[in-house]
């Protein structure tokens, strides 16, 4: 066999595989010899047919498979000892007629065309810079976080007179219909001022008329609150008789050693300001890993535009027509291109990244990591974690799956891409109210 490349240009070329019989046929004969013996054909003995019936009937259908899997095995050996970069596979050339008779076979030759993938260099030191956006946790921030932990930990009293903080129990009755049900509102987060007017101030035994709509939260709250279905929510029109039987007043817990003790441990925080301490620390450790996504998206950004290279854009277009899982037409592949290319684009800048600095993820970080997921997974349902030599197990297991292997190789690729970002450019850090960070936040989603 042999494959001989014509460059077009810099990112396209031909390679023309020239296959003799004697790189298939012996393979050929092999394969109708097992046919022979597995054919099952009326008239015949089994193992008895005659090697002639076997080649009209299969012949041709075998001698392709074996030529494929030769074409295929040569191309991959071509590609990989000339180390060519290619980008998706080789496709057969669509107007290239192959040479050879399948009914005849002597010599055979096979025409594929080649994306090549681009040269260029990444260019990214400390003249590059970004800023890295932090959540300034500041005095209001802090004040919030905890007077919802006095909330959180508070316990509610009865009261006979609804103030605008206040959780109302009552009975919701129809006025023209069969709906009753008993269920709560509560006017701290009752956004119709309205509907949160005509109830503060009421008091156990007073009935309120008022459209459920107004106090809840959509149609699945609304369906909750009535005891019905989504669909009869999403149709409810008209005003209910809402009937007090009990006010609940919410009395926040006192910021004092108890309520330290039950969030942290005994002794573990001794003071509000240890505790604002804490909380801050916390909250830093929470965005951070918002921070250092929004960090690496304003760098793959940067570089995908700043980066110029060209690519094989009419091989790539036919690839991905012939490599489609589903069906797709020239017209969708033409409208989604430029979103594929700008993906194919940072795959190939981060591939280049990766290979120049050498970085690289050992399986003890992925065993480690995978063990930092499970030890996570049980800390959510408050269990504890169990001993390392089942822990390990575990995790052989989770990495058993494919799928779920790969994506903690691509998260591990990640962070270390993340962190080589953070060692190469300089870095502005840039301190945002809440609102703003999040904003900026799933703006990037």
């Amino acid at each position: 066999m042999n494959v001989v490349e014509e460059k077009i240009d810099d990112l396209n070329a031909i390679l023309r595989v020239q296959i003799s019989p004697e790189d298939y046929s012996e393979k050929v004969n092999k394969t109708m010899a097992t046919y022979r013996k597995e054919a099952n054909i009326p008239g015949f003995r089994p193992g008895k047919v005659p090697m002639a019936v076997i080649k009209k009937k299969y012949g041709k259908a075998i001698l392709a498979e074996e030529l494929n899997k030769v074409v295929n095995a040569s191309l991959n050996d071509f590609i990989t000892t000339n180390k060519i970069q290619v980008l998706g596979n080789p496709l057969p050339k669509d107007d290239a007629e192959v040479k050879g008779d399948f009914t005849n076979p002597t010599d055979f030759e096979f025409v594929y065309e080649i994306g090549i993938s681009p040269e260029f260099e990444v260019e990214l030191s400390k003249k590059n810079k970004f800023d890295y956006l932090k959540v300034d946790i500041n005095k209001e921030m802090l004040d919030k976080e905890i007077d919802s932990l006095a909330k959180r930990y508070g316990s509610l009293t009865a009261s006979e007179k609804a103030s605008a903080t206040d959780m109302l129990i009552g009975e919701f009755v129809q006025k023209d219909g069969d709906i009753k049900n008993t269920s709560t509102i509560s006017l701290e987060f009752t956004e119709d001022e309205k509907a949160k007017k005509k109830l503060i101030g009421k008091k156990v035994g007073d009935t309120v008329v008022l459209d459920p709509k107004t106090v809840s939260k959509g149609a699945d709250d609304l369906a909750s609150m009535l005891a019905i279905s989504k669909e009869e929510a999403e149709a409810l029109t008209g005003d209910f008789d809402f009937n007090i039987t009990e006010i609940k007043t919410m009395v926040p817990a006192a910021i004092d050693q108890a309520l330290f003790d039950k969030l942290f441990g005994e002794g573990t925080i001794k003071s509000e300001e240890e505790l604002r301490a804490k909380i801050s620390e916390d909250l830093t450790r929470m965005f951070s890993n918002d921070s250092d996504r929004l960090l690496t998206q304003s760098v793959t950004d940067a570089l995908v535009e700043k980066t110029n290279f060209d690519l094989p854009e009419t091989f790539l277009k036919k690839w991905i027509l012939a490599s489609s899982k589903e069906e797709i037409t020239a017209a969708q592949v033409e409208a989604d291109f430029d979103n594929y290319k700008k993906s194919l684009k940072w795959q190939l800048i981060q591939n280049k990244i990766i290979k120049d600095n050498d970085i690289k993820v050992e399986n003890a970080e992925i065993i480690e990591y995978t063990k930092g997921l499970l030890v996570n997974q049980y800390a959510q349902y408050g269990m504890p974690a169990p001993e390392d030599a089942e822990l390990e197990e575990q995790v052989k297991s989770v990495l058993q799956n494919q799928e779920e292997a790969n994506k903690i190789y691509d998260n591990v690729y990640s962070v270390k891409m993340m962190n080589f970002f953070k060692e190469t450019v300089k870095l502005n850090e840039k301190e945002l109210p809440y609102d703003d960070f999040i904003k900026e936040a799933y703006s990037k989603n």
